[in-house]
Order: structure tokens, then sequence, then C-alpha cells
């Protein structure tokens, strides 16, 4: 894999900068965008074992196409380093994901400061001002933005206020950027519905599971190529922004 110590030789590939790209749909867009030819720049927090085995990977498919580095998005200085990072790596980036997220119940009488904290700063704060830090560099390319929120910013999860509250706060960011960044720069959203199933939460029981799927107009569970596929679509639709595209099998339809 490629040191982040020094930048790489310049490259005619469109760059993409995914956070939280180490699991799960973050992943799978890592691995969608390369296989479309972006070269990446995988952000994890913790997962560094599978963010190196990731890039390890998509290395050994194309040589010198993606380095992984590791960033805590509610830090504004490691927001800093990871924006400094993404642009220097191969001189140029095309498309920034706002993909990482924290998501866990916070039952309204039960809420802490710490826990309004730690959502509105992974879902909300880390995006906002890495958006800012990378602006510049976007502008340059005509390139975008896609958030990844969520279907229940628009209808709320019981016992998930606060996160539910951020990702109603990531679309809002979404249409402000759109208006604040045109014509240069493209922003728009996709709202996962029923993708993959929460580790450790309530939601992921088989009773709640039939429940969300029998509510679903497709009646199945969707995959994280869906997002993924939605993402790639969104950096190639030129005149498009401001826009969230609900990817929830007809969820929230009726």
């Amino acid at each position: 894999m490629p040191s982040i110590s020094s930048p790489l030789p310049p490259n005619t590939a469109p760059v993409a900068l995914v956070t939280g790209g180490a699991k799960r749909i973050g992943a799978q867009i890592c691995q969608t965008l390369h296989a479309r030819g972006f070269n990446i720049v995988l952000h994890y927090r913790h997962a560094e074992e599978s963010a190196r085995e990731l890039a390890h990977r998509l290395n050994d498919q194309r040589p010198d196409s993606c380095i992984a580095q590791q960033g805590e998005l509610t830090s504004l200085h490691e927001v800093e380093k990871l924006a400094q990072t993404a642009c220097q790596a191969w001189q140029r980036l095309d498309l920034l994901v706002n993909n990482a997220s924290r998501f866990y119940a916070t039952p309204f009488e039960q809420a802490t400061e710490e826990a309004w904290h730690d959502l509105l700063g992974s879902n909300l704060k880390g995006a906002f001002f890495l958006s800012r830090q990378v602006a510049a560099e976007l502008k340059k390319r005509q390139g975008n933005i896609v958030n990844i929120v969520d279907v229940y910013a628009q209808s709320p999860l019981k016992d998930h206020s606060i996160y539910c509250i951020a990702k109603a706060g990531l679309v809002a960011m979404t249409r402000c950027l759109a208006l604040e960044l045109a014509p240069a720069v493209r922003v728009n959203g996709v709202a996962p519905g029923a993708i993959l199933w929460p580790a450790h939460e309530e939601a992921s029981s088989a009773d709640t599971q039939k429940k969300i799927i029998d509510r679903t107009l497709l009646a199945r569970q969707g995959h994280p190529v869906d997002i993924a596929n939605t993402v790639v679509f969104l950096a190639q639709a030129p005149f498009i922004t401001g826009q969230i595209i609900a990817v929830d099998g007809g969820r929230f339809t009726y």
C-alpha cells in the first residue's frame, strides 16, 4: 500500500474521499467507486484492520489506487489533517462522500449531553467542517459532495431522537451547501432504508425486521450496493443538486 507521508505521483483518475469507509455501506461505496475508476481515500476511526485489508485488496486490483487514513471527525484538528491528506494524495479531489456515522438509542428521558455531542459530532459536525475544508479543491474540479443521511431524518425512530436530529441536520446541510457552493460544486444526499440491520440494537431482532420489511413496498431488504450505485449515479449526474434520494424500497411512499 502506498505511503501517505508524501504526495503520490499526479494521476488523472478522479479521487473520492469516503468517510467511514472500512465496513458495511462505506466499504461497498469504496469498492463500487474504485471499480468505476476512482482512486480512494478511505477514512476510518477505529476499524484499522478492516480499513487496511480493504485498501490492500483495492491496491491489488489497481496499484497505488487507495490509501487509508485514520481520523476522529469530532475533532476539527483531525478533520483538517484528513482533508489535507485527501487533497494531497493525488493532488486532486473530485468527490466527498460523508458516510461516517454513529448510531445508538438515546431515550429522551435518559439522553445525555455526551451522547448529544457524540451523535451530532459524528453525523453532522464532522461532515460540515470536512466539506468546508475540501470545498476549494472540489471547486477546482467541478466536483461534488454526497451525504449519506437516513430515512429516519424524515420519519423519526422512537428512542433515537438525537440520532434522528443529527441526520435531519445533515439533510438541511445538504440543501444549504448546494446553495452555498453552486454552481461549482453539486451537493446531494442518499437516504438508506432497510439495507443493513444495526448491530446491538432492538431493530436487529427478527420480529422487528419482519415488521419493517412488511411495510416496504418491494417486500425485501436492500443491499449496500444499492446505496453505492446511487452514490455513483449522483457523482455523474451533472444537473442534479440539493436533492435527497431515498433508497428504501418504497418504505415511506405511503
